[in-house]
């Protein structure tokens, strides 16, 4: 009777739901040697018993797509960032196991200050590092790691040293910091050579399973597609071509010496939080949450407008009122490069209930402070919703019918008391007058929070009380 001697590794998925396309196949090239190394690795996971508590991380690249495959938990973060985020994981759960899985074109370019920190300061994380010496995923540009005279799209006559520079040895350079405890550059061609790629990938592993610290393993591999040649043609290049400006070979192994280290859980605790940040027990907070009409309740709020009209600002001191009123609040922010003139807003929850995201996509109240602000986000304010804006700026009302619309002249207001900076603050004042959500005597009290001239304390008080009288009278009986 038959019997089955290789199967799947349980690492992996069994279907690849979260793929497009064919659910029981990768998606990698004819010859990609991303395949083989997740193969080595989820045998690796299983065989230590250690993937219900492995967390992957993933970056931009070919690398990201380890999501689709591996049955662990998989983190995907900007281009670069990996080595970052796995510390964050790791401190904050320090018996898990945090893979940073990362392409040349991720780790030795925007990603190599974040890589070589991580090595420096000997965190406890296990890196793979996939050199193919291109940008194989997004159009086949030279990378840091691309030979002198290798063509791509970015070198088409070949990498030229005198322009581009040599290419980045990472092994070498890691090799060369204290606290790495191993680093090995392998290859995947041949059985041999990825049997000792299967032998890095293992002591990689079990180096951080014994916290033992840092440990990199650099793999090189094939990319026919972006090299533009067969797969046979690409694995013969790269032994006649790589292996030469990138020896293999182990480069630091101190692990024999290394005594394992002892993992000291952060422990987070309500009651040290608190007092680290100086936040008042449940008890001293004064809840004040004013009763308002159930439409006005739990506002979800997106506040826009130019960079330099104190949107965010807006945003803070609507967040930090909320939450000295008893409120649970979060506020995020989110603005271009520029200092002045540039896009800007930021979504602020004041909930009674426990905030679940900070992101707003249906926003309850939109604050516009210019028309392309009002513009890009009328459309999302749920029905039923408030739309305030500055009539001052905007040349035309709201084009929704089943929304409220609050038209405030702020810019107009503010350069009559003085100072058109604080027309945001004149738009808070009329939007807890409008509604009630929050006692104007909270956000005095917030002010000195977020107001750290306190010589304009004064002038936004004015500022807020003058949104109030507004909305007052516009709503005052006929």
């Amino acid at each position: 009777m038959a019997v089955k001697a290789y199967k799947k590794a349980h690492s992996f998925y069994d279907i690849y739901e979260r793929k497009s396309g064919l659910k029981d196949v990768t998606h990698y090239c004819p010859g990609c040697g991303h395949g083989v190394l997740h193969k080595l690795i989820a045998e690796a996971l299983d065989d230590f018993n250690v993937r219900d508590h492995t967390v992957l991380i993933s970056p931009v690249g070919c690398s990201v797509f380890a999501y689709y495959y591996f049955k662990v938990g998989n983190i995907q973060c900007a281009h670069g960032r990996a080595p970052a985020v796995a510390t964050g994981i790791k401190r904050v759960l320090p018996h898990s196991i945090v893979i940073s899985y990362q392409g040349d074109g991720d780790l030795a370019a925007i990603g190599g200050n974040n890589i070589l920190q991580a090595a420096n300061r000997g965190e406890n994380i296990t890196v793979f590092f996939v050199n193919n010496a291109i940008y194989g995923m997004t159009g086949g540009q030279m990378a840091p790691t691309t030979l002198v005279g290798q063509k791509t799209t970015t070198t088409p006559y070949g990498r030229n040293a005198a322009n581009e520079g040599m290419p980045m040895r990472i092994s070498e350079l890691i090799a060369q910091l204290d606290e790495p405890v191993y680093v090995e550059r392998v290859a995947i061609t041949d059985a041999k050579h990825i049997m000792k790629t299967r032998a890095a990938v293992r002591k990689a592993l079990k180096n951080q399973i014994e916290n033992k610290g840092f440990s990199l393993v650099e793999v090189l591999s094939t990319c026919p597609s972006g090299w533009k040649m067969t797969p046979v043609q690409a694995m013969h290049w790269m032994e006649e071509n790589m292996f030469k400006v990138f020896p293999l070979g182990v480069f630091k192994d101190v692990s024999k010496d290394m005594e394992t280290r002892e993992t000291i859980p952060a422990v987070f605790t309500t009651e040290n939080i608190r007092e680290k940040l100086s936040i008042p027990s449940e008890e001293e907070i004064k809840v004040d949450i004013p009763k308002v009409e159930e439409k006005y309740e739990n506002p979800r709020m997106i506040m826009a407008g130019f960079g330099g009209q104190g949107v965010l600002m807006l945003g803070v001191g609507m967040a930090q009122a909320g939450m000295q009123a008893g409120y649970n609040v979060s506020w995020i922010p989110s603005y271009g490069p520029e200092m002045r003139g540039g896009t800007a807003n930021c979504h602020v929850n004041l909930s009674r209930q426990r905030v679940g995201s900070p992101l707003i996509s249906k926003p309850t109240v939109l604050i516009a402070m210019n028309l392309p602000s009002l513009g890009k986000f009328e459309e999302s304010v749920t029905p039923g919703g408030l739309i305030i804006y500055d009539s001052s700026l905007i040349n035309r009302a709201p084009k929704r019918d089943d929304v409220e619309v609050l038209a405030i002249p702020a810019t107009q207001m503010a350069d009559t008391l003085g100072n058109t900076r604080i027309a945001n603050m004149i738009i808070l004042g009329a939007y807890i007058g409008y509604t009630g959500v929050l006692k104007k005597e909270t956000v005095f009290d917030a002010l000195p929070s977020f107001i750290k001239r306190k010589n304009l304390i004064d002038l936004n008080v004015k500022a807020i009380e003058k949104g109030i009288e507004l909305v007052q009278r516009v709503n005052a009986p006929a």
